[in-house]
């Protein structure tokens, strides 16, 4: 910490030197008695004055939270000697914000003891640093200034809030581990498939008794297995077009923190892929650590400038499980990430988009020659959908501001009466 003068003690010290000048002038003492207690405050204040000590621990109430919640940062001041005036500058980073960042007239005895809440409201996701402090005190007379600056290395994440759905994109193959999605293949489970007579090796619990009793001869019951599937979430982080309230990224990583949630609610194994500058993965798994690790992956998730043409072969093997659902998030933007997700079409994943819509960020420039390009560009938007679905690829449109369980509900749809036309 760093002391300085204050200008209070010049303008005392000033004061005192004109009155005593004065008297020297006109030979009388009246102005002697004018500047004396100025004299007296500025020879108290050297005397007196102490350079201040503090102990500073600060704490978060808690390290994780999820967009719009409060979180609450505690710092506590302890000081060996007397600290007549505090003043606490506590910034947060953008994207973060609070009401308190400046706390006035903290008083410390001897050996005292001092708390401040500062109350910080988690607007967007990310990993944020905290615990930059600024100080500053001033002795009892304010003569001297003490300022210093504390880093104490606070971390917070921020998670993204997640969107009500009440559907997902329904995979077409089921892998071999239990779950809760029904299976074409039928044996031990809960839900009802079919019937079919009785062989040898059948349990008699399966029998259907009535309409053993209405035919005359015995049927069993048949179920559906319960399995789990292998879904893979698709992120494009190749672009993000940004506006006043976000962007498509922002949009791409809430999206894809709901889906993995409730993918991961129905047991299956879920994985992550980041299609962007840098190339990042995760294999599918389940349980609620693979959601911590999926939505913290999640968290870094960035634009990059890179000029490199990525394709699927740079996508290790095991990313890609066979029979696994791939669920793309992407503004359709990048001509890498379209050529990408028709490879992957083309090599017969199961596969689904979800389109960022972009448009709401795009305003067509003045002029009629801007105004047609406009047009062009979402024309030539319109006919890359078309395109996807003659192969069979559901594409529904998220609009920023709307639902994302509409757009999943328009790929369940597509799916249910979809057929895949050969131009």
């Amino acid at each position: 910490m760093t002391t300085y003068v204050s200008p209070k003690l010049g303008t005392y010290a000033g004061i005192a030197g004109i009155g005593l000048l004065a008297a020297l002038i006109i030979g009388r003492p009246e102005p002697i008695a004018l500047a004396a207690p100025f004299v007296l405050a500025c020879v108290a204040g050297l005397i007196l004055a102490r350079s201040p000590r503090l102990n500073v621990a600060a704490r978060l109430d808690r390290v994780r939270a999820i967009e719009g919640d409060t979180v609450h940062m505690d710092v506590d001041f302890r000081s060996p000697t007397p600290l007549a005036w505090l003043q606490v500058y506590a910034p947060v980073p953008l994207g973060l914000r609070t009401d308190a960042e400046t706390v006035l007239g903290i008083r410390l005895a001897s050996g005292g003891y001092a708390s401040v809440r500062v109350p910080i409201r988690c607007g967007r996701w990310g990993v944020y640093r905290l615990g930059q402090l600024w100080l500053r005190s001033h002795d009892t007379l304010g003569f001297f200034l003490t300022e210093g600056h504390l880093d104490l290395d606070l971390r917070l994440r921020v998670y993204p809030r997640p969107e009500v759905i009440q559907t997902l994109v329904r995979p077409k193959e089921t892998q071999a581990f239990a779950g809760n999605r029904l299976s074409r293949r039928t044996g031990e489970g809960i839900e009802f498939a079919d019937v079919r007579p009785f062989t040898p090796g059948d349990v008699v619990r399966r029998v259907n008794w009535r309409l053993t009793t209405r035919l005359g001869e015995l049927y069993v019951n048949e179920q559906h297995l319960e399995r789990n599937a292998d879904v893979l979430l698709f992120l494009d982080a190749f672009s993000d077009l940004r506006g006043r309230e976000g962007g498509t990224l922002e949009m791409a990583v809430r999206a894809t923190a709901t889906l993995a949630d409730q993918y991961l609610q129905q047991r299956d194994r879920v994985g992550l892929l980041s299609f962007g500058g840098s190339l990042r993965w995760l294999l599918p798994n389940m349980g609620v650590r693979q959601g911590y690790r999926i939505v913290d992956a999640l968290l870094d998730t960035n634009t990059y400038l890179s000029y490199a043409w990525k394709g699927i072969d740079h996508i290790p093997p095991r990313t890609l499980p066979p029979k696994a659902v791939v669920v793309a998030i992407t503004p359709l933007l990048d001509p890498r990430t379209i050529q990408a997700l028709t490879d992957l079409r083309g090599r017969g994943f199961d596969l689904a988009i979800v389109e960022l819509s972009p448009e709401p960020f795009v305003v067509a420039g003045p002029g009629e020659v801007a105004s047609l390009a406009c047009r062009l560009w979402r024309l030539h938007r319109e006919v890359l959908r078309v395109r996807l679905r003659k192969m069979g690829v559901p594409v529904a449109v998220w609009t920023a501001g709307q639902p994302l369980a509409a757009a999943l509900e328009e790929v369940s749809r597509f799916r249910r009466s979809a057929r895949v036309v050969h131009a």
